[in-house]
C-alpha cells in the first residue's frame, strides 16, 4: 500500500495534523500494520520538500509545534493520477512456499508436510477472518472478503501442487545428483 498516497488522499477530504493522519489512517487502513509516528512524519517531509502537500498552520502546544499539513494543487492531480491508475496484479511466478517444495523435493525431505503444514495455516487465517467478518463493520467484510478469496486461491494451489509432486520431482535434480 502506498503510505503517501493514503496520506494525500486523507488530506484531499481536509487539512489535518500529523497525529491525527495517523489515526485517520490507522482506523481504516492499518488493521493489523498501524503506522509508526516516525513514518508519518517523514512521508509528510518528503511530500512537503515533493510539494504536494503545505504546511496550512502552526499550532503552538504544550510539546513541539504542531503542524496543520494541507494538500496542494500539485498533491491533488497526484492522488487523481494515482487513483485512476490500475494497481498491476501479481503474478506469484516466485514465492516461498513454492521455493520450499522444490527444494523438499530435491533434497528427499516431506513436500507433503511442507503443503500440510501450509494448508493448516492458511484456515487458521481463514478461520480468524471470517469471525472478524461476521463481527465487522462493512469495511472490514469488504477488506476480509479480499484475504479469505486470496486465501482459498491458495488453498486451491495447495491441493493442486499437491497432487503433481510425484511428477514435478520426477523432474528435478535430487542430493547427490552432482556430487
Amino acid at each position: 500500500m502506498s503510505v503517501s498516497r493514503s496520506l494525500l488522499g486523507l488530506l484531499d477530504l481536509a487539512p489535518r495534523h500529523g497525529y491525527d493522519l495517523k489515526r485517520s489512517y490507522d482506523e481504516l487502513f492499518g488493521s493489523g500494520r498501524q503506522l509508526a509516528y516516525g513514518q508519518v512524519y517523514s512521508t509528510l517531509s518528503r511530500l512537503l520538500k515533493n510539494g504536494l502537500v503545505s504546511v496550512d498552520g502552526v499550532q503552538a502546544g504544550e510539546g513541539p509545534d504542531r503542524k496543520r499539513y494541507a494538500i496542494t494543487d500539485a498533491g491533488v492531480t497526484d492522488l487523481e493520477s494515482w487513483l485512476r491508475t490500475p494497481e498491476k496484479p501479481a503474478d506469484y511466478l516466485q514465492n516461498t512456499l513454492y521455493t520450499k517444495v522444490v527444494l523438499a523435493l530435491m533434497s528427499h525431505r516431506s513436500a507433503d508436510q511442507i503443503l500440510d503444514a501450509q494448508r493448516r495455516e492458511h484456515l487458521v487465517s481463514m478461520r480468524e477472518l471470517t469471525r472478524r467478518k461476521e463481527s465487522g463493520d462493512l469495511a472490514d467484510q469488504i477488506i476480509c472478503d479480499h484475504a479469505l478469496l486470496h486465501l482459498e486461491a491458495d488453498l486451491r494451489w495447495l491441493e493442486l501442487t499437491a497432487s503433481r509432486l510425484t511428477a514435478l520431482a520426477d523432474r528435478l535434480p535430487t542430493q547427490g545428483a552432482d556430487k
